[in-house]
């Protein structure tokens, strides 16, 4: 039977962590090899990317993508962690305001961005991720980081919800942004919901729902995983004939490279194949990952 190898496309359902979805896939098609790249809230839904077999050597090269989310905030107070899952922290008793005032906030968060990454998130301090900090009760705050936002468009359904459309660079924190929004405004808020619609190149509406996914891949329908060389489309490609192309499997230095090939490659075979990501060093192409896999990539 065909190992299962490539990128699965998921609309997670709010609810379960992203751990857990890959947990539900793995099961399904039964290849040990899955992750994720990229992880979701379990109060978030929208596009998971989850890599099967050799395809997560490829995690690294997908996180980096900008991302879209559809989201609704609510004003008038905040959460510990900045969404609608946490304990209150303040209820703001004064009037909301204006439309004028949301406008001219929204417009300040466009652009080159200094965030602080919630207290309940993935983020690490001394090796341990700041939410078990968080949940022992522990006040710890992580390092601000330099983020983009791209797009933050806006309107409001009623006084005290907005509903926000964010493009913004990898490792952007919405439910900090709608925090920093709220603490800005005067009044607080926290996400309510929040759905991630595209990941770079990838939208949500190519997606299957886990429970397709959990049923395509249980009955060894293998049409939905893209392959890696589908994947990492928007990397600059280098082919190999056969000699070079053993050699690279094996780890070997390959001659050919060039000064314009020190950003990572994908490396392919005369049949397109999928090899590895490859450098340059030097005249030389050298493997930085080799792929291993028993289906087609």
């Amino acid at each position: 039977m065909e190992r299962p190898c490539g990128l699965l496309l998921l609309d997670k359902p709010t609810g379960p962590t992203s751990h857990d979805v890959v947990a539900v896939v793995r099961r399904a098609c039964g290849e040990r090899r899955a992750g994720h790249a990229g992880t979701l809230d379990p109060l978030a839904s929208g596009l998971l990317l989850v890599c099967l077999g050799a395809a997560t050597r490829i995690c690294e090269y997908l996180v980096g993508h900008d991302k879209r989310y559809d989201v609704e905030a609510r004003l008038g107070a905040e959460t510990d962690s900045h969404d609608a899952q946490g304990e209150f922290t303040m209820r703001h008793e004064g009037p909301l305001p204006d439309d004028d005032a949301i406008a001219r906030a929204v417009e300040a968060f466009h652009g080159e961005v200094v965030q602080v990454p919630p207290a309940y998130s993935a983020v690490k301090v001394g090796g341990e991720p700041l939410y078990r900090r968080a949940r022992r009760g522990e006040a710890v705050v992580a390092k601000p980081r330099r983020v983009s936002v791209y797009s933050f468009a806006w309107d409001r359904p009623n006084l005290s919800l907005l509903r926000l459309h964010v493009h913004c660079s990898a490792g952007t924190y919405v439910r900090s942004l709608v925090h920093d929004l709220g603490h800005a405004l005067g009044c607080g808020a926290y996400v309510e919901s929040l759905r991630r619609t595209a990941v770079g190149r990838f939208a949500v509406d190519e997606a299957l729902s886990l429970d397709e996914a959990r049923a395509r891949l249980a009955r060894g329908d293998l049409s939905a995983l893209l392959p890696i060389r589908d994947a990492l489309s928007d990397m600059p490609v280098v082919v190999f004939d056969e000699q070079a192309s053993s050699r690279l499997r094996m780890g070997q230095a390959v001659p050919g490279g060039t000064a314009a090939g020190s950003q990572p490659h994908l490396a392919l075979a005369e049949d397109g194949q999928a090899l590895g990501i490859v450098c340059a060093v030097g005249e030389t192409w050298r493997a930085r990952k080799v792929f291993a896999y028993g289906g087609t990539a």
